[in-house]
């Protein structure tokens, strides 16, 4: 043949797509003809791709005490109340604004005060960005906060949980998960190799879902898994052991209510439940979430969020157990890593996709980096969002409160 001549096809047409994948269609889901090996809608595809979720290396209940020791709790009830930093998708090889997110809290802390400083910072995932191993968190963990003076606890993120870079590389651990539970679920607390340059000590978390006891608030903490969109908690893949834990794990705190404890409940995941900007909403993560909080008779008084780089703000309306709920779902992945656009916020009150009957308005969003700073006494959560710039100045975004 001449080699400027086109090959003649010997392959079929027929079954060729129209589109880049099957469900640019109009057709309903449930009038779908399934696609071998990927099923009637692109998530079905998405969880045949997700990662095994390691199992805890016990119970995973810890109590602020393993975090911050006897003195430190003792100090907070005296105070009575907590404060917590919370930010998410920080890993960057250029650390500048991860560094400026990072000094704008430490600026909370005071060595003659600690009863009045943040009692820790909580990590939303996605700590690292595709080098999961000793490198990888020296330049995009421990160097950018060697002087950032609170203990650091975390969920993963999806990126913490890859195998592969986008140039289908290593990302420098075998198996999913690996470098995130060398470094934040060691066997017992000390500093982790990777920390040694700098000396942190972390805490031996006891899985990559958690729930922690604390004064004035009980955080339940989930690994929505390595998805770009969205996230699960469970499912035919990754099993539903997580899902099970949940469902146990909120009954029990809803025991604890009905007994008269007086407590905030938040709930954090990576993927966001609801989203108005650069990722989705997880609408099947929330049903799985509603489903257990239905079971143990609570709702949470705050959830959140990381994913999306910037900063974003929702609140959920539903009536439950015979109350009418606002509760505030906060977005904030203005951690370090690049920041990403997001939809203007109009605050408009909308039906929420769930099997939940509920609504939802999206109030305010931004692409900018910052942070939360959590308040919790023991009538009320207050979350304080703020905004970081170039050069390390902080403005406030949002404040946000509600009863407990």
């Amino acid at each position: 043949m001449n080699k400027n001549s086109l090959p003649t096809q010997k392959h079929s047409t027929k079954d060729v797509l129209r589109f880049a994948h099957p469900f640019v269609t109009t057709t309903p889901i449930s009038k779908r003809a399934a696609i071998p090996g990927v099923g009637t809608r692109m998530t079905d595809f998405i969880k045949t791709r997700l990662e095994p979720i390691p199992d805890p290396i016990r119970d995973p209940t810890m109590t602020l005490a393993e975090v911050i020791g006897d003195q430190g709790v003792s100090g907070i009830e005296a105070a009575g109340s907590i404060i917590i930093h919370a930010v998410g998708d920080t890993g960057t090889q250029d650390a500048v604004m991860q560094q400026m997110v990072a000094k704008a809290m430490k600026d909370d802390y005071d060595a003659a005060h600690p009863d009045q400083s943040p009692a820790f910072f909580f990590h939303l995932g996605d700590v690292i960005y595709y080098e999961n191993n000793d490198k990888g968190y020296q330049e995009q963990f421990y160097s950018p906060y060697k002087e950032y003076p609170g203990k650091i606890i975390a969920i993963p993120g999806n990126h913490d949980g890859e195998l592969f870079k986008y140039d289908g590389s290593s990302t420098g651990q075998k198996t999913t998960l690996a470098a995130f539970v060398d470094n934040f679920c060691q066997p017992v607390t000390g500093v982790p190799e990777a920390a040694q340059a700098t000396y942190r000590e972390m805490i031996s978390q006891p899985g990559v879902y958690w729930y922690l006891n604390a004064p004035f608030v009980d955080i339940v903490g989930l690994y929505s898994n390595v998805a770009e969109n969205p996230g699960y908690i469970s499912g035919p893949a990754i099993g539903y052991k997580q899902k099970t834990w949940l469902d146990e794990t909120l009954q029990a705190i809803s025991r604890q209510r009905a007994a008269g404890l007086k407590k905030a409940l938040i709930i954090a995941v990576h993927h966001p439940p609801l989203s108005g900007g650069h990722h989705s909403s997880s609408t099947e993560m929330l049903d799985d979430i509603d489903d257990s909080c239905t079971k143990a008779a609570i709702m949470p008084t705050a959830v959140l969020a990381g994913h999306a780089h910037n900063l974003q703000v929702f609140t959920r309306y539903l009536t439950f157990q015979g109350q009418d709920l606002k509760i505030p779902f906060v977005i904030a992945g203005g951690g370090g890593r690049r920041v990403q656009n997001v939809s203007a916020a109009d605050a408009s009150i909308v039906d929420c996709p769930t099997k939940l009957t509920s609504k939802y308005s999206f109030d305010k969003s931004a692409k900018e980096y910052g942070f939360m700073k959590l308040s919790i006494t023991q009538k009320e959560l207050t979350i304080e969002i703020f905004t970081v710039d170039e050069d390390g100045g902080t403005a406030p975004f949002a404040t946000l409160k509600n009863n407990i």
